[in-house]
């Protein structure tokens, strides 16, 4: 009974997700095709030079996309962002800290085996796992191939593999790896960080970065045969959201933390990544009767949240 009705609310959101896709077509995407029409030629230009330039070798080409800039642009932002944890500088960052009691300045022994660990869980477990991606997607067709997919294909398979996502880490997440037999020798590893960092978005035990981490977000690519260049668009923009998710600083005109630095907090709360499944399983009631909820915005000013929405005054005992 559980079982079909977790299917059923997983065939909801991937229904309503794609309703929501054509409902908005010629409306929002409307101008942003006019962008990328606009566009267009100037990146078929500089792909067709890059293609020519790899000649017959797609595979190093796919490694470049899949693999070598999503990295690169993983570890250029937690850089900045390990900056200011370890010096508290600059303060235009810290300021925006969530959790202003912790990380301040971070433990740089804890900071450091968190690194190792990433980059272990980056080099031997996502490298292999893009091999054989790339094996099974060259099986099914070309993913490399001379000619940028459409406007709307991108966009569809953007939020195919975004609603992928939130399914498959959900389910994962909470069903699995939050689940008493596991969580002691698995999920814990990530959970000791209960005021989490950027770079702590990838830290995690190695089952979990397989099954948890890198799985939700190859499938989606890997269902829709999708090319190259939106694999990289994918990739990059999933490590770019994971980190800003566990950053712990709530910075202006960036998406809200504030859901998953709940998680850490309370543990039981926010298992997933857009909060859509969570809303339905009610795995989010207390988050919402939290402060944090009610600093879950966009923040479009340059005063901090915890000043414009401060943490009700404690009881005196």
């Amino acid at each position: 009974g559980q079982v079909w009705d977790s299917v059923k609310k997983a065939a909801f959101v991937l229904g309503s997700g794609l309703f929501f896709l054509v409902a908005f077509r010629n409306s929002v995407t409307w101008h942003l095709q006019r962008f990328w029409g606009a566009s267009g030629d100037f990146w078929q230009t500089q792909w067709t030079k890059l293609h020519i330039a790899f000649s017959d070798n797609d595979w190093a080409l796919f490694f470049l996309g899949t693999m070598i800039v999503p990295t690169l642009s993983f570890w250029l932002f937690n850089s900045v962002l390990m900056v200011a944890d370890l010096t508290g500088k600059p303060t235009f960052i810290t300021r925006y800290r969530i959790q202003m009691d912790k990380n301040n300045p971070v433990d740089p022994v804890k900071l450091r085996q968190a690194v190792k660990t990433v980059f272990y869980n980056q080099l031997f477990l996502s490298m292999p796992m893009v091999v054989a991606m790339y094996c099974l997607m060259k099986w099914r067709g070309n993913p490399c191939g001379p000619e940028l997919p459409t406007f709307h294909w991108v966009l569809l398979e953007l939020t195919v593999s975004g609603l992928l996502e939130e399914i498959l880490f959900y389910y994962s997440h909470r069903q699995l790896f939050h689940h008493p037999a596991l969580y002691k020798h698995v999920h814990k590893i990530h959970h000791e960080w209960t005021a989490p960092i950027g770079v702590v978005s990838l830290y995690a035990h190695p089952v979990e970065h397989v099954l948890s981490n890198m799985l939700p977000v190859l499938c989606g690519p890997i269902l829709m045969g999708s090319h190259v260049a939106t694999t990289m668009l994918w990739f990059t923009m999933a490590l770019l959201v994971t980190t800003i998710s566990h950053c712990g600083y709530h910075l202006p005109f960036l998406p809200s933390p504030e859901f998953h630095d709940f998680h850490h907090l309370r543990f039981n709360q926010c298992y997933g990544v857009l909060g859509v499944l969570d809303r339905l399983h009610g795995t989010d009631v207390a988050f919402k009767q939290s402060r944090a909820y009610d600093r879950h915005l966009l923040l479009l000013s340059l005063t901090p949240l915890n000043e414009s929405i401060p943490d009700p005054p404690k009881q005196k005992m």
